[in-house]
């Protein structure tokens, strides 16, 4: 059967966010830095200054180059937590340090809105800097200022540890999260009639269900197996973290699910023929189907390969394997 780990490594060079693009966002997101602090120095001198704390994919390093629009611009965006830090009586309500921020990043771009869980900065080549607020009481849990919920527990430093443990040195990981991502956006950028999972959920789905394996086509098939097994047996996916009891798939209509599990079907029965197909060319043929052009066949080699090295079973289960999508 062919192997392609190596055109998967070519993609997974394809897909990275390069680092040019890498460094306008930290670019971005130190000015804006710059602009809260003296913001607060300036017009707030009497509250508590806030710390910044990098949080999602760009920290995580799963950030991905997105498809571009129609008109060549690549959205791409960072996450930086805000964190304000002291007592019960300190803390001022939701709105206030959604205005307060709203305010210190004002008119750094033509662009800034206030959304419900974080003020964004859109800049004109199409990336944006999120940034959402969070107050720690005491040591405690972070509280997210959300503006229709409060005070919402909330810990994406939490989130970023979790992460890093279960990658530990190991990048395949990382990996195999960038290819379900740029299979999403793909797939989104398509107009599906069915939006695809966003990050974050195809991250906590490819952390719970990794199959590690010395070649990465292998190991993203079987962990897709394992993910559409477990999805049909609960169609769930639990943050690990604060707060644990979300079920991040909880406002997912049924037709949104069917179009999900359908769609890892078909890519899922692909894999599985490109796993077996013993030419290399036809078998990245099959993964670029799903992948997009981004995916490239140029180096495939259009010959058979004598090698049942990495014989695996090509099995779509029906029924599920024991265990939740998502711990």
């Amino acid at each position: 059967m062919a192997n392609c780990h190596k055109l998967f490594i070519e993609f997974n060079e394809a897909i990275m966010l390069v680092d040019s693009k890498k460094e306008i966002l930290r670019k971005s997101r130190d000015l804006l830095r710059d602009d809260i602090r003296s913001y607060f120095k300036k017009e707030q001198p009497d509250e508590i200054l806030p710390k910044f704390h990098g949080q999602g994919s760009y920290r995580m390093h799963t950030i991905v180059t997105p498809i571009a629009d129609e008109d060549g611009n690549l959205e791409y965006d960072i996450d930086d937590g805000i964190y304000f830090i002291g007592g019960e009586t300190d803390r001022k309500d939701v709105n206030t340090y959604h205005n307060w921020i709203y305010s210190a990043v004002k008119g750094r771009t033509k662009k800034e809105t206030d959304k419900t869980t974080c003020v964004r900065v859109i800049y004109a080549d199409g990336h944006h800097i999120d940034l959402p607020m969070y107050f720690i009481i005491n040591g405690n849990c972070p509280e997210l200022a959300h503006k229709n919920a409060g005070w919402v527990k909330s810990d994406p430093r939490e989130f970023y540890q979790w992460f890093n443990n279960k990658a530990k040195a190991d990048g395949q990981l990382r990996r195999i999260v960038r290819y379900f991502k740029a299979w999403c956006d793909k797939r989104n950028n398509d107009n599906s009639a069915i939006e695809m999972p966003p990050g974050v959920i195809m991250t906590i789905l490819t952390a719970n269900n990794h199959s590690p394996n010395e070649r990465d086509d292998i190991s993203f098939k079987n962990t897709m197996q394992s993910i559409y097994d477990n999805l049909q047996l609960n169609f769930v996916c639990y943050r690990p973290t604060t707060p644990t009891n979300e079920d991040l798939f909880a406002g997912f209509s049924e037709t949104q699910k069917k179009g999900i599990l359908k769609n890892i079907y078909s890519f899922l029965t692909s894999a599985n023929q490109a796993i077996e197909n013993p030419n290399q060319k036809d078998a990245c043929h099959k993964w670029q189907k799903h992948f997009g052009n981004r995916f490239s066949c140029s180096n495939a080699k259009d010959e058979i390969e004598d090698s049942n090295k990495y014989k695996s079973p090509a099995v779509i289960s029906s029924s599920a394997k024991s265990g939740i999508v998502c711990l």
